[in-house]
């Protein structure tokens, strides 16, 4: 008996040092990404602690991309680390978005980190292993337990190009899914109950092939998860925003039929201070929410506003990002809190 109860207060006390949140896994996750955030502090760009804040208006999830070594330092392990910690200490549920790449990945660029470029397949198999198990185990430690964990950042045409780059009917399938299914045996290593995403672009868009050939190639997800950015015609046939809305419903569902697992919108955006941008927000609010294998949305850097732009930008001559969804005085706009008060 007392080795019994001994065991029941071992597990309580393991159980016990991972920091709570605010909202149950698997509920619906109203969240941001704030991966700036920790560099617009550095800029003085807020007088006020920005995690407080979105909660109080209804954050319960926080969105954190790493890179493996950017040289700006900013969104490498130990700037992640020590916004997970802040979002943890808010009661913030907490995805982390791992890009395998030492800057954006993104469906037009998957570039192999400076470190691995010499690597063969076998090698950069060992790498994606190393680099999953150290972010996760790095937030293990500090007693930091993710809910979601991105295998890749947007990747219809695959990821570490050229090795796992992939098209429509070809390209290297299996190398890419054997990627991805490395990232995913890694992180369940860390964290069994850990949910894992694999990401695209294009919430509108039908890509019933890209999930047929992950499959067909032995990838591994628990979740799709999808970018959405209703308002940025130019970038889709111009379609107007109700179309994209419609149609990102519509996808929505289908992949939830299809493929038995559910979708969360890890990325959506709106055009910053547009008087249209909360009607966009609601329509497409009032969509998913109706949806019941939706598990959540994110607004990506969403605390933007003003002219700022992050270090890695002004060499590239690139302009700040707008749409963030903070007023031009740096408060959370009205299209912000039409998604932090949806299903409260």
């Amino acid at each position: 008996m007392k080795k019994i109860l001994l065991f029941a207060l071992v597990s309580v006390l393991l159980t016990a040092c991972y920091h709570r949140t605010d909202s149950p896994r698997g509920s619906w996750a109203r969240g941001c990404d704030l991966s700036w955030l920790s560099e617009m502090e550095h800029d003085s760009m807020f007088a006020d602690d920005q995690i407080a804040v979105l909660r109080s208006d209804g954050m319960n999830a926080i969105r954190l991309r790493v890179w493996v070594n950017h040289k700006t330092g900013w969104s490498n392990l130990t700037d992640m680390l020590s916004l997970a910690r802040r979002a943890a200490d808010h009661g913030q549920r907490i995805m982390i978005d791992i890009h395998y790449s030492d800057f954006f990945a993104d469906p037009a660029h998957q570039t192999i980190p400076e470190a691995w470029q010499n690597y063969d397949y076998p090698t950069m198999l060992e790498a994606v292993r190393e680099h999953t198990l150290q972010v996760l185990n790095t937030l293990k430690e500090e007693g930091i337990r993710p809910e979601w964990v991105q295998i890749g950042n947007e990747t219809p045409n695959g990821m570490l190009w050229p090795m796992g780059k992939v098209e429509r009917e070809n390209g290297n399938w299996e190398q890419y899914a054997g990627l991805t299914a490395m990232g995913y045996k890694a992180a369940k290593e860390v964290f069994p109950d850990i949910t894992v995403i694999v990401h695209l672009d294009n919430a509108y868009e039908r890509r019933d092939w890209f999930w047929q050939q992950m499959k067909a190639h032995g990838g591994m997800w628990d979740m799709i998860g999808l970018s959405h950015y209703p308002m940025m015609s130019a970038w889709n046939g111009g379609k107007s925003w109700q179309e994209m809305n419609q149609l990102a419903e519509e996808n929505i569902r289908r992949l939830i039929h299809d493929w038995h697992c559910p979708v969360m919108i890890a990325e959506v955006g709106m055009f910053a201070n547009d008087t249209l941008s909360p009607v966009v927000m609601q329509d497409f609010i009032d969509r998913i929410t109706a949806i019941d294998s939706c598990a959540g949305i994110f607004y990506w850097e969403p605390e933007c506003y003003g002219q700022w732009r992050p270090a890695e930008y002004i060499p590239l001559g690139w302009n700040g990002y707008d749409m963030g969804a903070y007023t031009p005085e740096g408060k959370p706009s009205q299209t912000l809190k039409v998604m932090l008060s949806s299903r409260q």
